[in-house]
């Protein structure tokens, strides 16, 4: 698969959730007394919808890459890899409905309580990975101006 391809397929994989995400917030907000929806089902809708166009973004820089076709592919997948995992647990939370906020202590997942450490190790690593995928595109692009 190229970079390219993979960026198109999680543009249209997060669109999609994003619509379906989005039919999911309007049914809770029919369902709702006060016409609200789940914080995180919210969440997982908006981003879904932002990732998608994001997943576009990266498309639109793979051809400045400074690299060769496979690390350009591992520049692109690297963010793309957590908007996934983002939307995922955006999605995992809306579900369980066990939190508001996913980073205020202690931090909930259903029933359990994950320790602090796995939380922002995991925020360290989107941001790495995230920031670093596209900084290398930007690079590239920047290099060729």
């Amino acid at each position: 698969m190229t970079a390219d391809t993979l960026c198109l397929l999680a543009a249209g994989l997060f669109f999609m959730s994003g619509l379906l995400t989005g039919l999911w917030k309007y049914l809770c907000i029919a369902r709702s007394p006060d016409a609200t929806s789940p914080v995180y089902v919210d969440i997982a809708h908006r981003t879904s919808l932002m990732y998608s166009f994001s997943a576009l973004v990266l498309r639109a820089f793979v051809p400045y890459s400074p690299l060769d076709a496979t690390g350009t592919l591992i520049a692109v997948a690297a963010p793309l890899l957590f908007f996934a995992l983002a939307i995922s647990t955006y999605v995992l939370h809306g579900i369980l409905r066990d939190t508001d906020n996913q980073l205020r202590s202690p931090h909930k997942l259903g029933s359990m309580t994950l320790p602090g450490v796995l939380l922002h190790g995991f925020m360290f690593l989107l941001a790495l990975a995230e920031i670093g995928g596209f900084a290398v595109l930007l690079w590239g692009f920047l290099r060729g101006l």
